[in-house]
């Protein structure tokens, strides 16, 4: 018998560990301690499904090793004040249940917030615990240096060792800094908060090298800048990943984490029977001084468990580009100069941090900190003119810069783009075509420019879906003439034009009953994606909203637009919501069987033999 098939003991009776009796490695359990709830991008809602990614993932490996992981998503919708200041129970009480049913597993998945990993992880008033626990947050300075926890995005240590160091680095092109304003806002993110609250702290390593000076109303932020008494040059402030790029790193770095509990428990598997015998749970350093590759980036976990990145410091160009300035290793903590001539507004050298001889203004440097960990896992710190501070206001919910956005000219193009659409449409409606990342886009005019609190979420949720069969939603753009969606466009049109078009698309050569059964499937597919993700119903599905591309595979598009768009009332509408107007998963099944129908016929809705004669409705 290999590795594989002995038995991993998790657990003694002395401390709180996973119950090993029963378990083996080729059936290992990972428990999730999540908040769930409607808003936090670490919510156990929009991280789970990356997690059953994942899960199946290591699963699929040929070496007979097995993993599944148990839901323990907690909300905080009872308290006075909901998300994470209000989670300092609810992750412990999810953990002492796992502990008491023996269900806890080789590692635990969570919590992101800080007041719920403290009162785990803390030495003196936390669990006495010796299960790894693998958390994508917990940033504060009270959750370093901890016995079992490991931190996937940078913790709040290494932003405030990046900023003493970098303060410090002279170079050509930037001179040493010694002053600082820090501008904590009244509201922030999970990360932001903690982030700042590091450089805000008297007793912090940042105050005790840094002359710093912290501003907490957007008035005095706005006093401070254009003072002529200012004492620094220097404004940092903390955004959130949408300041660059549209991203959810928690649920890359949880998804990562389910990879790195594989890569430990394979690296167990390989030790000789009587050592694994012999464990009584997994040792905390196998998941510490290591490194592994994620759809998160390259991670690297130092000696006390936290991920090291390479942080970019990014500037404005005079014609207003972003371009990496330097870089930061937050593993030997050294700064190396990326762009040795750099196109600055402030000359050739990036100015001192206090004022030499007035308050000029092009001397300010507004200092974004943005979180964004995809791919190149980097930390990004944007440099601003003051006059450039629009960029910051810029509303949240323009998720593409109008800038971005190339419209098409009217040409033979635009109109084979109005295939999309029904016929009898086409008098009084335009689609607008648009080039958006060297891709061909469809914009589509929502109604709503000031979107409430339940169209930003169900926007939110259109971000996340990527399926082969789900034309892509990129996001929404402003321009002066509506807001629009921006979406995947199909090459060759609505799927009601190509089963009309007879001519291009001949039934007995080139539409089969093979081809047939796969625009069938196509639909099936991207459906069952549909109902079993956050958006959860379609509600307009009909074959004017089924687009083929110029592979000839069909997908979806019109989905996750119902607080958007108006109901529909044709003949793909289920008879129950031609009543009463509504959606369900059942009215879309409705939908597919018409579409069914004339994917088989190709002829128009209702088509019979016996009516053929009919006057039919396209």
């Amino acid at each position: 018998m290999g590795p594989v098939g002995w038995w991993l003991c998790l657990c003694t009776l002395e401390i709180l560990a996973a119950p090993c009796r029963g378990i083996s490695l080729d059936k290992l359990t990972i428990n999730v301690i999540l908040l769930n709830d409607e808003e936090s991008p670490w919510s156990l809602k929009f991280v789970e499904k990356e997690i059953v990614k994942a899960v199946e993932k290591v699963s699929s490996m040929n070496d007979g090793m097995k993993f599944n992981y148990t839901n323990n998503g907690f909300n905080t919708t009872f308290y006075r004040f909901d998300g994470c200041q209000s989670t300092t129970c609810e992750g412990v009480d999810k953990l002492k249940d796992l502990i008491k049913s023996r269900k806890l597993g080789c590692a635990v998945l969570g919590p992101t917030c800080t007041y719920a990993s403290f009162q785990m992880v803390d030495a003196e008033k936390g669990l006495k615990l010796s299960t790894p626990i693998i958390s994508a947050g917990s940033f504060s300075l009270t959750c370093d240096y901890t016995l079992n926890l490991q931190r996937l995005l940078p913790p709040a240590r290494k932003i405030s060792d990046f900023f003493i160091h970098f303060w410090r680095d002279n170079s050509k092109i930037k001179p040493a800094w010694h002053t600082a304003y820090i501008y904590k806002k009244p509201t922030n993110t999970e990360d932001c908060f903690w982030y700042i609250n590091a450089l805000d702290a008297d007793s912090s390593k940042f105050a005790l090298n840094i002359t710093k000076k912290v501003l907490r109303k957007p008035q005095d932020l706005k006093e401070t800048l254009t003072s002529p008494n200012r004492t620094s040059n220097l404004f940092i402030m903390c955004g959130s990943p949408m300041d660059l790029i549209e991203m959810n790193d928690f649920m890359a770095a949880y998804h990562d984490a389910v990879l790195l509990i594989s890569k430990v428990m394979r690296l167990i598997a390989q030790k000789p029977q009587t050592e694994i015998q012999q464990m009584e749970f997994v040792n905390v350093n196998y998941f510490r001084n290591t490194s592994f590759d994620g759809i998160g980036g390259y991670y690297k976990l130092d000696q006390h468990g936290d991920r090291d990145v390479n942080l970019s410091v990014i500037y404005t160009t005079t014609d207003n580009k972003y371009d990496i300035l330097f870089s930061f290793n937050t593993e030997y903590n050294r700064t190396t100069v990326v762009k040795t001539d750099p196109s600055f507004i402030w000359g050739k050298r990036l100015p001192l941090s206090t004022p030499d001889g007035g308050p000029a203004t092009h001397d300010i440097i507004v200092i974004v900190l943005a979180v964004t960990v995809v791919v190149v896992a980097t930390i990004a710190f944007i440099f601003y003119r003051q006059n450039r501070r629009d960029r910051l206001l810029r509303q949240r919910w323009s998720h593409i810069a109008s800038d971005l956005i190339t419209l098409l000219e009217d040409n033979e193009l635009n109109v084979v783009s109005l295939k999309i659409e029904d016929e009898r449409k086409n008098k009084d409606f335009k689609i607008r075509r648009a080039c958006y990342d060297k891709k061909i886009v469809i914009l589509k005019e929502l109604k709503h420019g000031n979107f409430d609190e339940t169209q930003k979420i169900e926007l939110n949720a259109l971000l996340q879906i990527d399926y082969y069969n789900l034309t892509k939603f990129y996001g929404t753009v402003k321009f002066d003439q509506g807001v629009f969606g921006v979406f995947e466009y199909g090459e060759r049109g609505s799927l009601k034009y190509v089963l009309n078009d007879k001519i291009s698309y001949p039934e007995e050569t080139f539409m089969d009953w093979e081809f047939k059964i796969s625009v069938m499937y196509d639909i099936a597919k991207g459906m069952s994606y549909l109902h079993a993700s956050d958006i959860q119903v379609h509600g307009r599905l009909k074959s004017t909203n089924c687009v083929v591309d110029n592979r000839m595979v069909v997908k979806i598009t019109d989905f996750g637009c119902n607080s958007f768009l108006s109901p529909d009332t044709d003949l793909w509408t289920a008879p129950e919501h031609l009543r009463k107007h509504g959606t369900s998963q059942k009215g879309d099944v409705y939908s597919f069987a018409i579409i069914s129908q004339e994917i088989v016929l190709r002829k128009c809705t209702f088509y019979t033999e016996c009516c053929s004669n009919r006057a039919g409705v396209t």
